[in-house]
């Protein structure tokens, strides 16, 4: 990819994306850990309807010749190896990996120490120490299977979009349909256009708008670079950058992006301030940083890579990293804020 094209593309990209996960406080620690803990499932949601968004845009796309779906290869034991530490970490860490990255933008300073201990976990894992590891767990690798069987690049897509418009329609039935007959009951507007300004700017986004924004970002990034958007990759070749001579690629430009779309949406809604805990959560954050990053690496990707990125194009290999990574988030959550009070 070109230098000015990745930069120029991967910044305005990330940006909205970062402003986004600001303004709808997306991540997936808080929308799976939220479950467990207090029983509240708006994220969660979020978390279902960006998915069909998703598979209905990358399956028309795909159709169109535009990008080439690549599923994940089904790796058994870097699935369920990964996914479950990666949930785990990010339970230490307090975030997700785009959660965590969205926060940096806020003025965390622990979600910057989780950062950091993401981005050596993944380079440990990629070229050091626990590279090893890594490889072993890796080496069962049964093809890019789908829910449908193999992968087939006719037919993939077809399934993406049943079972993205399928979805759709059930989300629109159960969640949309009864909020919009309690707002027609009581002679509300469906849509209120006034203060648009605040609304888009200053105010949290609901959950479904959320959803369908995340979605769509994600869909145009996909077609921007014909691949997949993820974080933990952005942070490790930042990594490169700072040990290699060249400085170009699309996934640190993303995280960048994230960043300054963050902090510009920080900064208007009057959000934006340096803060930091105490040395004990910076280690945990750090620590459970470090998790992610092998978590990612040995998944062959993070939350977003496979439950924003895989699970859409209907990959067994990211369906498995997604619960096992819910798995992990649930044992941390209750390890750290339930198992006492039981």
């Amino acid at each position: 990819m070109d230098f000015w094209y990745a930069l120029v593309a991967g910044l305005i990209i990330g940006a909205i994306f970062g402003f986004i996960l600001q303004r709808g406080r997306f991540c997936m620690n808080s929308a799976f850990r939220d479950i467990l803990l207090l029983k509240e499932y708006k994220l969660a949601k979020a978390v279902a309807v960006s998915l069909v968004v998703l598979m209905v845009g990358f399956a028309i796309f795909a159709f169109a010749g535009v990008i080439d779906l690549a599923p994940k290869p089904f790796q058994p034991w870097g699935a369920i190896i990964g996914g479950l530490i990666f949930g785990i970490g990010m339970v230490l860490a307090a975030g997700c990996a785009s959660g965590t990255t969205y926060r940096v933008g806020e003025g965390m300073m622990g979600s910057m120490v989780a950062a950091i201990g993401l981005t050596l976990g993944a380079v440990m894992a990629s070229w050091g120490v626990l590279a090893d590891a890594r490889i072993f767990l890796q080496q069962v690798n049964l093809g890019q299977i789908t829910l449908f069987g193999n992968f087939d690049t006719t037919m993939t897509p077809v399934f993406m979009l049943i079972v993205g418009l399928v979805g759709i329609a059930l989300m629109f039935y159960f969640w949309a349909w009864p909020a919009i007959k309690k707002r027609r009951d009581a002679n509300e507007p469906l849509i209120k256009f006034e203060n648009f300004k605040e609304a888009t700017f200053k105010k949290a986004y609901p959950w479904w708008a959320t959803g369908i924004l995340i979605g769509l970002i994600l869909t145009a990034g996909y077609v921007a670079s014909n691949g997949v958007v993820g974080i933990t990759g952005g942070w490790r070749q930042i990594n490169q950058w700072l040990v290699a001579e060249t400085l170009g690629g699309w996934p640190g430009f993303i995280i960048f992006g994230i960043i300054l779309g963050s902090f510009i949406s920080a900064i208007i809604a009057k959000e934006f301030k340096f803060r930091a805990p105490d040395g004990f959560t910076l280690l945990k954050q750090f620590f459970g940083g470090g998790l992610m990053g092998f978590g990612a690496i040995t998944a062959a990707g993070c939350n977003i890579t496979n439950i924003l990125g895989g699970v859409p194009q209907l990959s067994i290999h990211s369906i498995v990293v997604g619960v096992f990574i819910i798995l992990g988030c649930w044992i941390a959550a209750y390890l750290l804020f339930m198992w006492r009070k039981d």
